[in-house]
């Protein structure tokens, strides 16, 4: 049996992901509309105070294309956490006109594989800690995708011994390390929890670094030969003030 990989673990993630009805909301009085609108920027006011007391995490986002309108992830230290959390959000007014069109549990992670040997406590370490439990960006734009790793005939990723894990992904590392300060990266582990082993999660004030970043990475091994990937999310920012405009019909 090969080695498995080790992985670090921090704060749990849940990806949530909705088209609005507009057509329905046609229908709504203006001023319901204000109450609803008003009643969601206190729920994001509350993820903010929690993101500022670095108790968890969020981001909000407005997606591109018809796959969704909305992408909301949130960050918890436990899973009961996002059940919690994600009940809140269903209770909201608004929600009645939201339709769930994704959704994406995990769990944020970090792998062995280019670990440097230590025997200091790794949850100790303050570079570790910062991407344990996050604080995530409020870059312009995202993107988000789930991936697998191939388990097909000779390209077969459990079958390789760890040493040649390990020399795949210090080069497929590499790659990202060049868009350092461009593109920011969050890896969350999802073996047990979604259909997809992880979800990447990217961020940038440069929309077209995500198409750079991730077709460089195609002509790596560890994608070209082992790497599966799910639906591709790409979106723009929501603040509390662009809500407004954004609900209205």
């Amino acid at each position: 049996m090969n080695e498995a990989a080790k992985t670090l673990d921090g704060w749990y993630s849940l990806h949530l992901f909705y088209a609005i009805d507009f057509t329905s909301l046609k229908v709504v009085e203006k001023e319901d509309r204000i109450k609803m609108v008003e009643e969601l920027q206190a729920f994001i006011n509350s993820l903010e105070d929690n993101h500022t007391k670095k108790e968890g995490s969020y981001a909000f986002y407005n997606i591109t294309g018809q796959k969704a309108d909305l992408m909301l992830w949130l960050l918890r230290p436990e899973m009961k956490d996002l059940n919690k959390l994600e009940t809140q959000f269903n209770k909201l007014a608004i929600r009645d006109f939201l339709i769930p069109t994704y959704s994406y549990v995990s769990v944020i992670e970090l792998s062995n594989y280019l670990a440097q040997g230590s025997d200091e406590d790794p949850y100790e370490n303050p570079h570790i800690k910062a991407r344990l439990y996050p604080e995530l960006p409020r870059s312009e734009y995202v993107c988000f995708y789930p991936m697998d790793k191939r388990r097909q005939g000779d390209d077969n990723w459990y079958m390789l011994d760890m040493d040649h894990r390990k020399g795949l992904m210090r080069s497929h590392g590499m790659i990202g390390r060049g868009y350092a300060g461009i593109v920011k990266q969050f890896i969350t582990g999802s073996v047990g929890f979604d259909d997809f082993e992880w979800g990447v999660t990217l961020f940038s004030d440069d929309v077209l670094q995500f198409k750079k970043l991730v077709y460089e990475m195609r002509f790596d091994e560890v994608s070209a030969r082992y790497g599966e990937f799910g639906a591709f999310y790409v979106g723009h920012i929501l603040t509390n003030e662009d809500l407004p405009e954004l609900f209205e019909v």
